[in-house]
């Protein structure tokens, strides 16, 4: 394989202002302009995906960034006919930078005759001569294992610990962190490490998807500020109800911090609406302009932990050190000093 000079992004149009982010902070690290290569990716009347690189990528090291957000399906294609384009091109090697997973939630079989969605989807990626794959809190830790080829599965937990540490100063020792569900409690129990804070959970019977019939609260959250942290919000029914529920528990504040901000249908109307004081998401997902215009709402960015991840892996180097406050806290800039 050609000597590989410098690492290449292309985007896909799923979220091009996280790509342009991600392409800056590269030139900042660099010391030189990365840009993202020059391409387009359009559809015919049929709605047919077409895509051309105008630029000579062989023996590159390709990253396509592009989340697998709504609408999926189209934005799963682009990814997939972006890597063939640049397979046929004679690439280098092609990683599939993906802040949102898609189909991440269809992980298991819950009923008969149901699909593995997300595993049928690795495989699709694979077979688009994907090599390597970077992404952002998976909705279950097992689908990297659906993969063939090594897949680096970040966390916002780290960027999450230094905003509250920022934004809570003075007040850490009043915080209990708040998983929504069972499933939930390895994620929020690794947050809590990191802002030694105190657990707590709440236990949730679904009758079906999107609904919820009852909960309860595990733990003390009274005189508490309480942060409930999970990986997406697509509706934010569940969200908004386990707000409300630590509140009739004595709980004097409500946060929430979520990775993916779907925000499907109603959800944004109901966190303006809800007990809630702040919601704070990744721009893993393109916000809308009523995420972005929500009173409630707070987006922190993810770019400086993409681009350096983007560029340990085209040196060679450690990704999980990006997990440390110590390699994290200098990429934001200080941003988030807690000093």
């Amino acid at each position: 394989m050609p000597a590989m000079n410098e690492p290449k992004l292309i985007s896909g149009n799923a979220n091009k202002p996280l790509a342009n982010s991600i392409a800056r902070r590269m030139s900042m690290h660099r010391g030189m302009s990365v840009g993202l290569v020059d391409a387009r990716v359009e559809r015919f009347n049929d709605q047919e995906i077409f895509v051309e690189v105008y630029e000579n990528v062989r023996g590159e090291d390709m990253f396509i960034i592009q989340s697998t957000s709504r609408p999926a399906n189209d934005n799963l294609m682009e990814l997939l006919i972006i890597s063939d384009a640049l397979r046929r091109s004679s690439a280098g090697r092609i990683t599939a930078v993906i802040p949102y997973f898609g189909y991440a939630r269809q992980d298991r079989r819950t009923k008969a005759r149901t699909p593995i969605s997300a595993k049928l989807v690795a495989n699709l990626i694979a077979e688009a001569g994907i090599e390597r794959v970077l992404t952002m809190d998976l909705h279950a830790a097992q689908i990297q294992g659906f993969f063939d080829v090594p897949v680096d599965n970040l966390y916002a937990a780290p960027i999450f610990a230094l905003d509250i540490k920022h934004h809570f100063k003075g007040q850490m020792d009043d915080l209990m962190v708040v998983s929504p569900d069972v499933g939930g409690v390895a994620r929020a129990r690794e947050l809590a490490k990191r802002i030694h804070a105190p657990l707590s959970i709440v236990d949730k019977r679904r009758e079906k998807p999107g609904e919820v019939a009852e909960m309860t609260v595990i733990g003390n959250v009274e005189g508490k500020k309480c942060i409930i942290v999970d990986d997406m919000c697509d509706t934010a029914g569940t969200l908004c109800k386990a707000a409300e529920v630590l509140m009739e528990h004595g709980a004097t504040e409500v946060h929430s911090y979520i990775t993916h901000g779907v925000m499907s249908g109603p959800a944004v109307e109901r966190v303006r609406n809800s007990v809630m004081k702040s919601l704070v998401i990744t721009d893993s997902i393109e916000p809308t302009e009523a995420v972005k215009s929500c009173p409630n709402i707070r987006i922190v960015p993810t770019a400086p932990m993409f681009a350096q991840a983007i560029l340990n892996i085209w040196n060679g180097t450690s990704v999980s050190s990006l997990f440390e406050d110590e390699t994290l806290v200098p990429i934001y800039e200080g941003m988030y000093s807690t000093s």
